[in-house]
């Protein structure tokens, strides 16, 4: 009895943190729309900890090999946007805007969360679809660029990243597709089982999010 009510309870945690993911992103839609996008868009950083703290607590992010697993995405994904932004050679040329928060040589930190956290609940997504290893790592790679997609189109209007040609250029996604195949091989090779509900919803409300000012931004 005494585990099931623990379990019961930790089933209660989890539906309140992936609520106020839902609340949060459901706010921002609504604040950004009726005219207070500044306000909205520079608490990015605080999503994106949330986020990152809901990850560690429900996907879990406990044992070593999954703190190395996410340091090792964290320092990739960062290197890949610093070599970007810098010579322009991975995704074409770029350069941060003010709203991802603190920056260490001109790139935000926050993008190195956020690659953790896509690579991480994709990877957990696609291993849920299937048992092939290499279709995992395809079909979570294709989930990644699927979404960076969607947030090309926002991204400088809330002053997130700027293209030096006004928008990403195809490079940009065939870079974002390749990173991503590597990444997804480091996830695949360190064996992580992580939570399916945590991840589609996590996914989800990014998608959601920026699939809405997509249509918004285009139409």
């Amino acid at each position: 009895m005494r585990a099931l009510t623990v379990n019961f309870i930790d089933d209660n945690h989890k539906a309140i943190a992936i609520a106020t993911l839902w609340v949060f992103h459901i706010a921002a839609v609504i604040g950004v729309t009726v005219g207070f996008k500044d306000w909205f868009i520079s608490k990015t950083p605080l999503t994106l900890t949330l986020m990152l703290v809901a990850l560690i607590i429900y996907f879990p992010i406990k044992k070593l090999k999954y703190w190395l697993l996410a340091g090792i995405i964290f320092c990739c994904g960062f290197l890949v946007e610093w070599i970007g932004v810098h010579y322009g050679i991975i995704f074409g040329k770029y350069h941060y805007g003010a709203n991802l928060g603190s920056k260490l040589d001109e790139i935000p930190l926050m993008i190195g969360v956020n690659w953790t956290i896509l690579v991480l609940i994709t990877g957990a997504i696609s291993a849920a679809l299937t048992s092939k290893i290499w279709l995992r790592i395809i079909i979570a790679s294709i989930l990644m660029v699927f979404l960076d997609f969607f947030m090309e189109t926002s991204a400088p209007v809330f002053d997130f990243w700027i293209w030096d040609i006004g928008h990403a250029p195809l490079q940009n996604y065939i870079a974002w597709f390749g990173v991503a195949l590597v990444l997804q091989f480091l996830f695949q090779a360190f064996k992580i089982a992580g939570d399916l509900a945590i991840s589609l919803h996590l996914y989800a409300a990014q998608v959601l999010f920026f699939m809405y000012f997509y249509v918004f931004h285009n139409f």
